[in-house]
């Protein structure tokens, strides 16, 4: 048998009979790499268009959230390669500092060894060793999926050059004061013993308990975190709650530490929630600390980095949970305790590396200054060089880039870019820059701390293009023409990537400094009944396992048929099982028509091709243009249900059906069906082809005999093949046919019975295709001795049927009563639902809706069962 993975010869291969993806998608795959055809020429006169890959951890594996966004990137970069343009598509990880530091730990402690055994440098060395044997994965997972990037420019953000533009920018910020070092509130994991970006903060609803204490006569507050009120400094209240005023500038003694701390007005207190006053914290909490910088209130921190409590006094030395029961105790003990809550659930941060609680610390942090990087990031979206899709995420944009705080870029770990800051024995401190020599000497030292892995993959549009140098991939393919990104990230990855890329390329100018010019959003993937994947749910799906049971090119078209703009997406097992049957679909046509001798070449005139033919090549280059229009607003889930429907529903059910009788009969009808065979199939697996690669690679490679789908042209759609009169035409074959088919069923025949009919009526196009109506609808031609028992009117057309021995009479007059009970049950629940009026006033509206088109429903089901039950009565 020919090699199912690359015909040779359309006129002498033969397709298998089943499609296996197991056999076909890995040698598929590694000859396109082997070809180049996913590599891209900086000096090429095409039109640019780049992508670059959201660089996945390189702790990570590819999941189904993977696979969604890279199915919808990888088509998108497809498309453009085959329309002529100079396509590239980036790919490369992210060194994930915290994520990468602490599976490498763990690898250690096996052996009993900590990395401070190790020492900084033996320790990266390690997590350098560990990347180079097991970091990854994904990118061979990535190539299982069919990812079409440039492996040739694959980037790593912990590689040398991308070090270099680290360096480079952070230097810049730091000269141009956009970076300093101060004491602010930050994400503190005391396990990971580091600071948190808020994307590795998960908040979930926990347990806890709402505990209200009188500090004094007539101050009284609550808490969650009790063991928090010893470092409070201040309570405040709003200054026009009229309650309070009295109290406004004097002092109260603070319970359990004798301290007398000071009671303040402030805006940010809501006087409607609990008492109207708050216990200040300025250590330990971001609004408290806002309020403390307003009213110059001291910032006592009474917790270390491990969380144990540093306050002297009898709580010094436990841990934060430790002391949370046993200061309620001892206040419980004074009589202070009000009320205390419990269960009282409310968001709790955790670590979203090792789960831990999140303790919100003030600590001495580098920082950027974003204010005037936020401002030309909101500005370039206003001002339309950058666009966001859906448009209807462009207000959470503003929402934040114009609200942005400062940026805590500095994390106390030891992967990582170092912040290049080098300290001296006079208190010096100095930047340095790539091409800059650090300060040696007695008493210098480099800071110890290492930046936030977002500061790094906020580069990534321009940095994997050899930035800071004027590279010839820098002048062709920046700025990327779309980024592709999940809106969970819009605020973490995006608006970072926004500010950077401003501010590193002004020197280009205003339209060419911008990182990207669209900005396309997408939604979530969610199991098959909306709900949040995970693990701990049960939920979480496999994308490798269903690949391997159904195929890539199935998990694909699953993906991308559900991905509207910006909406989660709903997937299960069982779409993607129908995905796959759509794909054996694709193939079975395909493969009967090669068997049949379809083959691509110049079409006949319109005036020479049957009337099926105008209508297939009118409902195609319609399919073409749809697509194309969807596209480019990013609406993969349309394009994809007008290629389905296109090559289920018109192509294989009723074209392919239509043109066996052409094809039988031979001659030169035969020829022209087998030309328009060949075009639609073309035009159908190109435009399938950036969505599902690899059927169609095979299949369009046996039915043309060329050398990929991947640089062939995309499909054009051609208005001249539009034909209203042929559409017209077979839409009135496929409603008598469908009408036949449903009367057939009706009257309990089987599908593959035939019986024998006759016809009156037919005219035009009808009578023309007569042969293929009977064909369709397995009715034979009357003998002399036909007795018509049961007739159908279509429109001007009726059939008489006999039906005569062909139905078990008493058999289906029993299955039909029971069918007619069951309705008007039905019709009776729903009757008496619509007649109750509390029902009609508390119901939603579209369940209202539900009931009165199960009243319709029943009705009409009623009427035609009790219609057939007739039609038995007179046989």
């Amino acid at each position: 048998m020919t090699d199912p993975t690359h015909a040779t010869d359309a006129t002498e291969t033969t397709l298998p009979t089943v499609f296996d993806p197991s056999a076909v998608e890995a040698p598929v795959y590694e000859r396109w790499v082997e070809r180049g055809y996913f590599e891209a020429d900086d000096t090429s006169e095409r039109p640019p268009f780049c992508i670059v890959i959201p660089p996945p951890n390189v702790t990570g594996n590819l999941h189904v959230g993977h696979s969604f966004e890279h199915t919808l990137i990888d088509a998108l970069v497809r498309r453009r390669r085959m329309q002529g343009y100079e396509a590239l598509w980036m790919p490369g990880m992210d060194h994930a500092g915290i994520a990468t530091q602490n599976v490498v730990e763990r690898e250690l402690a096996k052996d009993g060894i900590s990395r401070h055994d190790l020492g900084r440098e033996g320790f990266i060395e390690k997590v350098w060793e560990w990347k180079e044997q097991s970091g990854g994965l994904i990118l061979d997972q990535m190539r299982r999926l069919g990812d079409g990037v440039a492996w040739s420019r694959e980037r790593f953000t912990m590689d040398d050059g991308l070090s270099r533009a680290v360096q480079t920018i952070f230097k810049r910020l730091y000269d141009d004061e956009l970076i300093y070092q101060a004491e602010r509130i930050i994400n503190w994991c005391v396990r990971c013993q580091t600071a948190l970006s808020d994307i590795e903060v998960e908040h979930t609803d926990d347990d806890g308990e709402l505990i209200t204490i009188r500090y004094g006569d007539e101050v009284v507050v609550a808490t969650t975190r009790a063991e928090t009120m010893l470092g409070d400094t201040a309570v405040a209240v709003h200054p026009d709650d009229e309650r309070y005023r009295h109290l406004i500038g004097t002092e109260v003694e603070l319970p359990l530490t004798g301290r007398m701390i000071p009671i303040i007005a402030d805006s940010h207190v809501d006087p409607e929630f609990g008492t109207g006053m708050v216990k200040v914290t300025p250590a330990h909490d971001p609004n408290d600390f806002e309020i403390g910088r307003r009213h110059d209130l001291p910032h006592l921190a009474i917790l270390d980095e491990q969380g144990v409590v540093t306050a002297p006094g009898p709580f010094e030395g436990l841990d934060r949970f430790e002391a949370r029961p046993a200061i309620v105790a001892a206040l419980r003990e004074q009589g202070r305790v009000v009320a205390e809550k419990r269960p009282y659930t409310h968001a709790v941060g955790h670590c979203s590396r090792c789960s831990t609680v999140v303790e919100p610390r003030l600590s001495l942090q580098w920082w950027v200054k974003v204010g005037p990087l936020a401002k030309a990031a909101g500005e370039a979206v206003r001002d339309g060089r950058v666009t966001i899709h859906p448009a209807s995420m462009e207000s959470r944009w503003f929402d934040w880039v114009d609200d942005m705080h400062d940026w805590c870029i500095s994390r106390q770990l030891w992967w990582g870019h170092r912040i290049p800051v080098w300290y001296g024995p006079g208190g010096e401190v100095i930047c340095v820059g790539p091409d800059d020599e650090p300060p040696s000497g007695p008493g210098w030292h480099q800071d110890e701390d290492v930046l936030d892995t977002w500061f790094s993959s906020a580069l990534w549009p321009f940095s994997t293009l050899g930035w800071p140098d004027d590279t010839p991939a820098m002048r062709k393919f920046y700025p990327n023409q779309v980024l592709v990104t999940g809106y969970d990230i819009l605020f973490f990855w995006v608006a970072r990537m926004m500010m950077f890329g401003l501010y590193a390329n002004a020197h280009r100018g205003p339209e060419e400094s911008v990182p990207f010019y669209t900005i396309a959003l997408h939604g979530m993937v969610r199991d098959k009944h909306g709900k949040k994947m995970s693990k701990s749910f049960g939920n979480a799906v496999d994308p490798l396992e269903w690949m391997e049971n159904y195929g890539s090119d199935a998990l694909r078209f699953t993906l991308a048929r559900g991905a509207n703009p910006g909406v989660d997406v709903p997937i299960g097992e069982d779409w993607v099982q129908a995905s796959r049957n759509f794909c054996n679909k694709l193939w079975n046509a395909t493969r009967f028509a090669v068997m049949s001798g379809a083959r691509v070449g110049q079409l006949p005139p319109a005036d020479e091709l049957s009337v099926p033919d105008r209508w297939i090549l009118s409902r195609l280059h319609a399919t073409l243009a749809e697509v194309d229009t969807y596209y480019e607003d990013f609406q993969f889930a349309k394009l994809c249900d007008a290629l389905y429907h296109f090559a289920w529903d018109e192509f294989c059910d009723w074209y392919v059906e239509l043109a066996k009788t052409p094809l039988a009969a031979g001659g030169a009808d035969a020829e022209r069906t087998r030309l328009v065979l060949g075009h639609v199939l073309d035009a159908l697996l190109r435009a399938l082809h950036p969505v599902t690669p690899f059927v169609t690679e095979v299949l369009w490679t046996t039915l043309t005999n060329e050398e990929s789908v991947v640089i062939a042209p995309w499909p054009v759609a051609d208005g001249r093949w539009s034909d209203p009169g042929a559409e017209a035409g077979i839409t009135d074959v496929r409603r008598l046919v469908t009408e036949l088919r449903r009367f057939r069923s009706d009257q309990g025949l089987k599908p593959g019975q035939r019986v024998a009919a006759r016809t009156t009526g037919l005219a035009g196009v009808l009578a023309a295709h007569e042969v293929e109506i009977r064909s369709l609808t397995k009715l034979d031609e009357p003998d002399d001795g036909f007795t018509p028992t049961a007739s159908i009117t279509v429109g001007e057309v009726t059939v008489e049927m006999d039906l005569s021995g062909a139905v078990d009479v008493e058999a289906e007059r029993r299955r039909l009563t029971k069918d007619l009970a069951t309705e008007r049950k039905a019709l009776e629940q729903a009757e008496r639902k619509l007649a109750n009026e509390q029902f009609l006033a508390k119901a939603p509206d579209a369940e209202v809706e539900k009931v009165r088109a199960r009243r319709a429903s029943a009705e009409a089901e009623i009427g035609r069962i009790e219609t057939q039950l007739e039609r038995l009565g007179a046989q």
